[in-house]
């Protein structure tokens, strides 16, 4: 059973995450365990646009020293430089730690964030995410 669960382990990592992203280390802390449930997030509507689209606006500012403190407690992800597809099921609020990246929404502009930026992704957007820089991130779905 603990090798069995192991492997499930491994590829569900895989699926999740087809890039150098640092989840491993979030499911390596599961191996062993057999009662793990998974639980559906609640359903959140996508930010619309005026015409019935789905909202593509990326919106990134300077945090306040007041936003820093709170993301510090939000959990952190991080991937290496790569480029790939990405859809936000929910809204998004993000703090880059470290690194680069450009993410360019599906029939939209490219935006740049960096270190020390936070960038709001709107849920039912699509988009490509390409890595310049190794990167580690704060985050909150909302």
């Amino acid at each position: 059973p603990g090798m069995r669960s192991g492997f499930v382990i491994a590829v569900l990592a895989l699926v999740i995450s087809p890039v150098a992203c640092s989840t491993a280390p979030a499911f390596a802390s599961l191996a062993g365990r057999t009662n793990l449930k998974l639980r559906t997030p609640p359903a959140v509507s996508p930010l619309r646009m005026s015409g019935g689209g789905v909202s593509t606006k990326i919106e990134v500012k300077t945090p306040t020293e007041e936003e820093k403190a709170k993301a510090q407690g939000w959990p952190t992800w991080g991937c290496e430089v790569s480029k790939f597809p990405w859809s936000y099921d929910q809204n998004e609020t993000c703090l880059l730690i470290t690194g680069e990246v450009t993410v360019t929404p599906n029939g939209g502009e490219p935006v740049e964030i960096k270190a020390g930026d936070m960038a709001t992704f709107p849920a039912g957007m699509s988009c490509t995410w390409d890595v310049k820089k190794t990167l580690s991130k704060h985050y909150s779905f909302f």
